[in-house]
């Protein structure tokens, strides 16, 4: 995708861009590119710096304004934190940081923890999310903001997203890591359980088997869509193409592992991926 072509577009036409720590927010641009067929999307992958799950609050908010930044100068209209530790820590400091620009920030927290809230019958909803996330409280926040009387199991899962990012086939020694994040929920009969990171849902049918058929999985990419539509609809920011929109893709990391493993995340062709090193704009870094 040209910068300078990007930039000179209308604005309804110019890309929707979509980041995470890694190839785990394609789950979330799956939902948007299905949902949302007419859209241009960027995707920025964090690979050299993956996992988001272990760093400090101000790291990842440091993180998310690099981004931002590079993602903003590509002509993005929208950017959608497909993070949930990034969205847990960076969020509020990301609309700040934009205040200045036409371009509007969402999250993956507060769009999944309503969407939990509205599906449990027996208001007791379990998080499994990367210890930066629970250890923020933004999930327990989210649910309580939308009903206080439902009940939170937050379980933080360290080695589930670097398992996953691995590649590495699903064996015994896996499933006994889910079998172990599991047990919790279902000590707390939870009839409602969020997907708190992006790479999750590729465990999706090891994770409903070990918390049983009737409790219901919620994904981030599953509660944005509504989101993005929204925020695109009150600036008159949706595509008015009728076509099919675009697709391109960015890595800090190396570009081959990012196209093996990130085609198994998007179930679509990746084409192109371009390699970028963020340069941090002085003065520009959230505190």
């Amino acid at each position: 995708m040209d910068r300078v072509t990007t930039l000179d577009r209308p604005a309804r036409e110019r890309p929707i861009a979509v980041f995470d720590s890694g190839v785990g927010g394609l789950t979330v641009l799956h939902e948007l590119l299905v949902s949302l067929p007419n859209e241009d999307f960027l995707y920025f992958g964090d690979t050299a710096r993956f996992p988001y799950g272990e760093k400090t609050q101000s790291e990842l908010r440091t993180f998310a304004v690099e981004i931002a930044d590079h993602l903003v100068a590509a002509g993005a209209k929208l950017l959608v934190v497909a993070c949930g530790s990034a969205s847990a820590a960076a969020l509020p400091a990301l609309e700040q940081h934009l205040a200045d620009t036409d371009v509007d920030v969402v999250g993956v927290i507060v769009p999944a923890a309503q969407l939990a809230v509205e599906a449990t019958a027996n208001g007791r909803v379990g998080v499994l999310a990367t210890p930066a996330t629970i250890a923020s409280g933004a999930f327990a926040e989210a649910i309580a903001a939308s009903d206080r009387h439902v009940r939170v199991t937050s379980v933080p899962c360290p080695d589930l997203a670097p398992l996953i990012q691995s590649g590495i086939p699903l064996d015994e020694d896996a499933v006994d890591i889910v079998r172990r994040y599991t047990a919790e929920l279902r000590a707390a009969e939870v009839d409602t359980a969020i997907l708190g990171c992006t790479h999750y849902p590729l465990f999706a049918p090891i994770l409903q088997r070990m918390l049983g058929r009737s409790v219901r999985l919620v994904t981030s990419g599953q509660g944005i869509i509504r989101t993005v539509e929204r925020a695109l609809g009150a600036r008159d920011l949706l595509s008015a193409r009728e076509g099919e929109g675009d697709y391109h893709f960015h890595c800090t990391g190396d570009v081959a592992s990012f196209r093996t493993l990130g085609t198994r995340f998007l179930q679509m062709p990746l084409g192109t991926v371009e390699h970028v090193t963020l340069t941090p704009t002085p003065g520009r870094i959230a505190a």
